[in-house]
């Protein structure tokens, strides 16, 4: 299991670089940049600068926001400046973000997203190969690349490609078509074992050999209960979030919590937060969360995704001591040795 580190969704440009290095002085071996308030492909770009060698995942770019050409650009170009360290991570964001902040097009985001992939595939293929491009699928069409706009093989290769997904639908697609999957931080242990994997597995002829398995883990953190009580609380404000999004109830749905998605969702019209957080229970909470010290989160990471995950981070929703991560970080590391 390799151990990342990550950029905060409201940290500035230079903050982000600033992390990715002090990342790699730490001893993680990658770095995960969201798209957010910034150009995610400009803070790798930063990020690619500032370190030599830990990985640079995006976490994610937002693929229905750019064409297929667009972001293998972007991405062909991160992956020469930091001498083959991308992780392209992909992700489809949901449907308003992308008709109404992106004013992009919208549906069948799996099938979208499948053949978002394979278009740019194709289009890293005709650079790398000189072969004609010509891409025509449903959604997207390529069939004109002149030696002008052609950057050529990349002497690194291609970045891996992750895509995030949540549902078995896109699960499954990133079993068909990409290298790794990013599971979003609202899973648990058993949705993991018992929807996400077999369907990835089953999308690859059984076998996940060579296939990536991302996690951003939830954690409850604090230098002593107090702290680790306000940290809950901020936990569970965000795992409410989550489950009142219709597109993550089935998450809720296999551990017996169908109602509770109805209920967040109604009080997330209100915009009733408070509300909202009160009704994540310590049964839930724990579910989708690890509390305690420092070794006693990465013993609970380790037994919960040890033998699943092959990259890990710790995803937590409020103000934390990075001692207490890197904590976190070393103890992970002294027990998979």
């Amino acid at each position: 299991m390799h151990i990342d580190a990550a950029a905060d969704v409201g940290a500035d440009l230079t903050r982000i670089e600033a992390g990715a290095a002090a990342a790699e002085q730490n001893g993680y071996d990658g770095f995960g940049i969201p798209e957010a308030r910034h150009d995610v492909f400009t803070a790798l770009t930063l990020a690619a600068k500032a370190t030599s060698r830990i990985t640079l995942q995006s976490a994610i770019a937002v693929a229905f926001a750019r064409n297929p050409m667009s972001l293998a650009v972007s991405a062909n170009d991160v992956q020469l400046v930091s001498g083959g360290r991308l992780r392209l991570g992909l992700g489809s964001q949901v449907q308003q973000h992308i008709e109404r902040r992106y004013s992009m097009p919208w549906g069948r985001p799996a099938a979208r997203m499948e053949e978002f992939i394979a278009a740019v595939r194709a289009i890293w293929s005709c650079w790398a190969t000189g072969e004609r491009l010509a891409f025509r699928g449903r959604f997207y069409q390529h069939t004109l690349m002149t030696d002008f706009f052609n950057p050529g093989p990349n002497p690194y290769g291609n970045p891996p490609i992750w895509l995030a997904a949540v549902g078995e639908r896109m699960a499954t697609v990133a079993g068909r078509v990409a290298d790794g999957i990013i599971c979003h931080s609202f899973t648990t242990p058993t949705y993991l074992r018992e929807r996400t994997l077999p369907a990835i597995s089953t999308a690859r002829g059984g076998s996940l050999d060579g296939f990536d398995v991302v996690l951003s883990a939830m954690a409850v953190l604090g230098a002593d209960e107090a702290a680790r009580a306000e940290a809950a609380r901020a936990v569970r404000r965000q795992i409410a979030f989550y489950g009142s999004t219709p597109a993550y109830r089935p998450v809720l749905e296999l551990h017996g919590w169908g109602e509770l998605h109805d209920r967040l969702n109604a009080l997330s019209r209100r915009q009733a937060w408070d509300e909202m957080a009160d009704l994540i229970d310590d049964d839930v909470l724990d579910a989708f969360a690890v509390s305690g010290t420092p070794e006693e989160v990465a013993t609970a990471l380790r037994e919960r995704f040890g033998g699943i995950v092959t990259r890990l981070s710790l995803y937590t929703p409020y103000a934390v001591d990075r001692e207490l991560t890197a904590q976190v970080a070393v103890a992970l590391r002294s027990t998979a040795s």
